[in-house]
């Protein structure tokens, strides 16, 4: 249960219909997900995390399948449930394969791992690791 009440579009103010309408045009979609609709109980929240995502998600270097990939893994890597369930589904929208989520979770799993082993026993970071090219 959300610790505050979602702003439903209806019901939002005229600063936050303007980003939910943002979303909407952006995405391509006709419908504001929970997370949007809760985090506007803080407009300046809503608007600088919006215009962040997008900034950050936008076409560049990474293609879009990449980018809800790693949003993914970090998500799980988090342990954030409602992340892990929206960017599985937009990465399956850009593409994913079960196949491909097969690894990419085999990865997460142990990148976690040998992270924790690595902390755990404070293993000296290599010179050559530490090299730039």
């Amino acid at each position: 249960m959300p610790t505050v009440k979602p702003v439903s579009y209806e019901n939002a103010p005229p600063a936050v219909r303007a980003v939910y309408d943002d979303i909407k045009a952006t995405r391509k979609v006709d419908w504001i997900n929970n997370f949007w609709t809760t985090i506007a109980n803080h407009p300046p929240t809503l608007k600088r995390t919006w215009e962040s995502v997008k900034e950050v998600m936008a076409p560049g270097a990474l293609d879009p399948l990449v980018k809800e990939m790693i949003y993914l893994a970090i998500s799980a890597s988090n342990n954030c449930e409602y992340c892990i369930r929206s960017h599985t589904a937009a990465a399956r929208k850009a593409g994913m394969t079960e196949a491909m989520l097969g690894e990419l979770m085999a990865v997460v799993g142990m990148a976690n791992e040998t992270n924790r082993l690595a902390n755990g026993y404070q293993v000296e970071v290599d010179e050559r690791f530490k090299q730039t090219p």
